[in-house]
């Protein structure tokens, strides 16, 4: 019989949304200092937006449906964070897994989208270790906060 420590969901949910909000800071101070522009970061930021649309059917750039699937993939990110980060060294297991989902997300599913593919690859790579990070120093504060660290569950 295996037993492992389970997360609170809304605690998970709390941290994922978070992270989610927090993850697009890299790649938009990237674009502020790159185009020396606030006004153009917003736009810079706008279309990283829309080309996330594009992963959605029938794959047209799109902010509504690139916010959507951002949402939708963080929420999958998060539980997936949720289940596997070792609660020692969170900020550090969360960032490496950040920028393990990186890779995979971005890396190799988002370059066979065009438009994923056209945005700089660091600056979405740093988008993901920044959402590991947060994710995990969200998860790991609000459990301590609740002096929980999880509840028993059967696996």
């Amino acid at each position: 019989m295996f037993v492992r420590m389970a997360r609170d969901r809304r605690r998970v949910t709390e941290a994922t949304l978070l992270a989610a909000t927090l993850s697009g800071l890299p790649s938009t101070l990237h674009a502020v200092i790159k185009q020396r522009s606030l006004r153009s970061a917003a736009v810079d930021a706008y279309d990283t937006t829309c080309a996330v649309g594009t992963l959605v059917p029938p794959g047209r750039p799109g902010f509504g449906r690139g916010a959507a699937a951002h949402l939708a993939i963080s929420m999958l990110c998060g539980e997936t964070l949720a289940r596997t980060l070792p609660r020692d060294h969170s900020a550090a297991w969360g960032a490496a897994a950040g920028l393990l989902i990186g890779v995979i997300n971005v890396g190799v599913i988002g370059r066979s989208f065009p438009a994923i593919s056209r945005l700089p690859l660091v600056p979405q790579l740093a988008d993901n270790v920044m959402f590991g990070t947060v994710f995990a120093v969200a998860l790991d504060r609000r459990d301590r906060q609740h002096g929980s660290h999880g509840v028993m569950a059967h696996a």
